[in-house]
């Protein structure tokens, strides 16, 4: 069996045009305090910015004529990143955890896992439950089902509703659902 790894999605950050690169005659100007100044030529406001060691920044190029803002790029830049690496480590990815089950499962093991179950749930990841029927165990499917529908009728909490994502189901000898929490 081969794995992958899955690629990692790059946060695509907005490029600003600065200085020589705004190509606008003119531009709406902002200072360095955060106060307007009014429309006008772009080499002036270049000019502006330089006597100021600040880069003239292009903030809404859709604007006619555009906003530029004098400030320090090298600043804004590291702001930014620094941002998206917060939004980034606040992200959680739900990940789907496996609970396997027997047919022949004892009341302390079921009451173990569904413990186990919850934690997860609570967590905020998915949860799936698996059975699989070995031999005779095959022809009961009726009964394996009701023992998923146990489970999931004692992972039932007052203050969270239970989201099935996946219906229980049957693949050969194998029955999954997947249940995940949603607060009420």
């Amino acid at each position: 069996m081969r794995y992958t790894r899955k690629k990692s999605k790059k946060i695509v950050q907005k490029k600003f045009r600065v200085d020589n690169k705004i190509f606008a005659p003119k531009v709406q100007l902002i200072d360095d305090s955060g106060k307007f100044i009014g429309i006008i030529d772009t080499a002036e406001a270049i000019e502006m910015a330089r006597k100021k060691n600040l880069s003239l920044v292009e903030v809404s190029p859709k604007e006619d004529p555009p906003i530029a803002k004098i400030l320090d790029y090298g600043k804004m830049q590291y702001k930014k990143q620094k941002d998206a690496r917060k939004q980034r480590a606040q992200q959680k990815k739900a990940e789907t955890k496996t609970i396997k089950l027997s047919f022949r499962i004892g009341k302390h093991d079921l009451d173990f896992r569904a413990k186990k179950a919850k934690d997860f749930l609570l967590d905020g990841n998915k949860v799936k439950i698996e059975l699989v029927l070995k031999g005779r165990e095959r022809q009961h499917t009726d009964l394996a089902f009701q023992i998923i529908r146990d489970f999931i009728e004692e992972l039932k909490d007052e203050k969270y509703s239970i989201i099935t994502e996946q219906p229980i189901k049957a693949q050969g000898g194998r029955l999954s659902a997947i249940i995940v929490y949603k607060k009420n």
